[in-house]
């Protein structure tokens, strides 16, 4: 039985912008002495949930479903407020959007469901004072909230530690960031008019292998979904073709760098698990990147197993390069711990 599955991922990203500092260049670490392209976990998080219901503007859905039914605006606006007002602050009445709170809620699929049906019964006449224990739940059947965990600051009893850890991802190698000058030209001037450029502006981008680190703590993951075994073992196959296939929306117009992991090497444990990222405290200098990043990687993995013993029950390892393994391997193999966690 495995309590930690871990994933370490290697992904070639070509000239691009994924994740932009407050001053719109990419974002970046100083490892080992030398300049890192660096991804966010909030922003691979995101990637990877996006295409999932995880935070929805309840307050909103309520008011809207209500006026569809013919409830009158003002009192719709009433009963929802009265309602979300369990999953947040409320915004002022006098704010232009008075039926949102103050900060981001995540919902769950039943937790919706039962402030809509709330909801109505309050339309329809009935005496109700709505309170959290008729709205909230301690578990889910939301995998993405589970996983990633939630925080209600008004109903700390219903918050949700994250089952899964992800590392900032960052760059195996040295990385300068270019910048990239660009104009934009009024296709309806005529050449008598102007020759000069409609707009001139410039960015930052860069290229480079990055290594990303996750964990799911699969007891903490079943826990929070109520002991619900299959539904664990879907959420951690997910996540695993997720981190191996969605990168993230950063300047993706600009750049197209949509790309796949070429390495993938999954864990299943009971002991501490650990990140493999001290391989490259000394930046990958050889003329194939992808190849000696690979190899850096594991032989540290070698020298932790030799110093520590063996952190791993079971392995599974994907590598384009050497035409090793398939995701759907990799997939089924986080399945498999998940499920039997």
């Amino acid at each position: 039985m495995s309590h930690f599955l871990q994933l370490h991922l290697l992904t070639f990203y070509p000239p691009s912008n994924l994740n932009r500092d407050d001053t719109g260049r990419p974002k970046t670490a100083t490892v080992g002495g030398v300049p890192r392209l660096r991804i966010s976990s909030q922003a691979l998080k995101r990637a990877w949930r996006s295409s999932a219901i995880f935070a929805e503007r309840l307050r909103e859905h309520i008011e809207r479903h209500l006026r569809e039914r013919g409830i009158e605006p003002q009192r719709a606006l009433e009963i929802a407020r009265s309602i979300t007002q369990h999953f947040g602050k409320l915004k002022p009445e006098k704010d232009p959007a008075p039926a949102r709170t103050e900060q981001l809620a995540f919902i769950a699929p039943e937790e919706r469901a039962a402030a809509l049906a709330l909801s109505d019964r309050i339309a329809a006449g009935e005496k109700i004072e709505p309170t959290v224990e008729q709205l909230l739940r301690h578990a889910d059947t939301a995998a993405d909230i589970a996983m990633f965990g939630r925080m209600l600051a008004d109903n700390p009893q219903f918050n949700r530690e994250a089952a899964v850890q992800v590392a900032h991802a960052i760059t195996t190698h040295r990385v300068t960031v270019e910048d990239d000058y660009y104009t934009a030209i009024d296709d309806l001037k005529t050449p008598e008019e102007d020759a000069g450029a409609g707009f001139v502006g410039e960015f930052g981008f860069g290229s480079g292998i990055f290594y990303l680190y996750a964990c799911i703590d699969t007891g903490l993951l079943l826990r929070n979904l109520d002991g619900h075994r299959a539904l664990a073992a879907d959420a951690c196959a997910a996540l695993a073709e997720a981190a191996a296939t969605v990168s993230p929306k950063g300047k993706q117009p600009s750049f197209a760098a949509r790309a796949r992991a070429h390495y993938i090497l999954a864990e299943a444990s009971n002991v501490q698990p650990r990140t493999l990222a001290g391989a490259f405290v000394k930046p990958v200098q050889d003329g194939d990147l992808a190849a000696a990043s690979v190899i850096q990687l594991e032989a540290w993995r070698d020298k932790l197993d030799r110093a520590y013993g063996p952190a791993a029950e079971a392995t599974a390892a994907m590598d384009v390069s050497a035409e090793r393994g398939t995701l759907a391997e990799i997939v089924a193999f986080c399945r498999d711990a998940a499920g039997h966690a």
